[in-house]
């Protein structure tokens, strides 16, 4: 499994670097992250011990889906929808189609390594 970067810029911050890469003044090097947050604080609650626990049950195990991991984790599944959906929308994991209609949490990365601005 491959790592994810991820960047830490204020709104201004990344607003600047997209509006330059939209009119083509800067084009991001292969290595920079694709996922940015806007805060220390924002990514250490993404990843808390206790997602990134999640992150590494649903990694080991495959569940078939929702149902499955808030048994194996004893978390309500509505508590499970709703930070499955933050890790979805930064990239952590993704849902697979299960059996049914059911979706299955995979995880998409081995670990994530963090890239700051500073200016």
């Amino acid at each position: 499994m491959k790592t994810l970067k991820v960047g830490i810029a204020t709104l201004d911050q990344y607003k600047a670097r997209t509006m330059a890469i939209a009119r083509g003044e800067y084009v991001p090097a292969a290595g920079e992250p694709k996922v940015w947050f806007r805060s220390l604080h924002t990514l250490s609650q993404v990843l808390s011990d206790k997602n990134r626990a999640l992150l590494a049950l649903i990694a080991q195990t495959q569940p078939d889906s929702l149902n499955d991991l808030a048994e194996k984790t004893g978390r309500a599944k509505s508590n499970l929808s709703r930070t499955l959906k933050t890790m979805e929308r930064y990239g952590l994991v993704r849902f697979k189609k299960g059996p049914g209609r059911q979706l299955a949490p995979r995880v998409k990365y081995s670990g994530v390594k963090l890239e700051m601005i500073f200016h």
